[in-house]
């Protein structure tokens, strides 16, 4: 397992696109975390301000971009197997797919780690500079802040690896990376928009409350400001997002894993 784990990883290494979604993921939380920060405390938007605890917070968790761009990696990494036909030289190096299946989720896994690390480091930043520009005092702890660090890799391995089981289970690149983002940016939203007891238990939103996410805060259009709900506690999100995961990866397994290659 570790050796192919480390093929999978090395595949990860040389793919140009992995670089360009990771650079795309970061320029994206830059631009809304300042965005977040340039509108903070006008009262319009409904940001308090960045001498508070929850307008600081707003800014420095901006990180769900890296939780989708790297379910869309492992999108690519699985279904690419399929779109550039090598599917049937993996599967005759280790005829057990189900092991292929969990290589792959592994290293994206690792990749949705550097994802999360980077993204949140970046609106980490842009909260500091905001604040130190404004002489504003630092209304978060260093441990909350770590916490956000922490809960923003931990969201982007796991949708990596959810990112996996979709596009192994659909095998067609763009309606893998279609769906990851029609299903983050627009279902959820109306759905949690609209039903907002169920808006904790969907997956992007349950993978952004880690981050220390608002509930609605990852949403887009009118979803964005709609209150109401808790976030589940952090061990219970990090188990739904891993069950859906795993989830995709048995019915994967159960399903397109064993058709036929060409």
């Amino acid at each position: 397992m570790i050796r192919l784990v480390r093929i999978e990883w090395l595949k990860l290494r040389t793919m140009r696109t992995g670089f360009g979604l990771l650079a795309t993921s970061a320029a994206l939380t830059a631009l809304f975390a300042s965005l977040e920060a340039s509108r903070a405390g006008n009262g319009k938007n409904g940001v308090a301000p960045l001498f508070t605890a929850s307008g600081l917070g707003t800014v420095t968790t901006v990180t769900g971009w890296s939780m989708i761009f790297a379910a869309v990696l492992g999108v690519i990494v699985s279904s690419g197997e399929f779109r550039h036909y090598t599917a049937t030289l993996t599967y005759l190096g280790t005829p057990d797919r189900r092991r292929v299946l969990v290589a792959k989720g592994m290293a994206a896994a690792g990749a949705g780690v550097i994802f999360g690390l980077v993204s949140a480091l970046i609106a980490t930043g842009v909260g500091l500079i905001f604040v130190a520009g404004h002489g504003y005092h630092v209304a978060l702890g260093s441990g909350t802040l770590v916490a956000h660090i922490a809960g923003a890799v931990v969201g982007a391995a796991l949708f990596g690896a959810m990112g996996v089981g979709i596009g192994s289970l659909l095998r067609s690149q763009l309606a893998g990376v279609i769906g990851v983002f029609v299903w983050a940016l627009v279902i959820e939203s109306i759905i949690g928009g609209l039903f907002t007891s169920v808006r904790p238990y969907l997956p992007y939103t349950a993978a952004t409350t880690l981050a220390g996410i608002k509930l609605g805060g990852a949403a887009f259009g009118p979803a964005h400001g709609v209150s109401g709900g808790s976030p589940l506690p952090f061990a219970a999100a990090a188990a739904l997002v891993l069950g859906v995961a795993a989830v995709l990866h048995v019915i994967t397994v159960r399903t397109t894993l064993r058709r036929d290659v060409t």
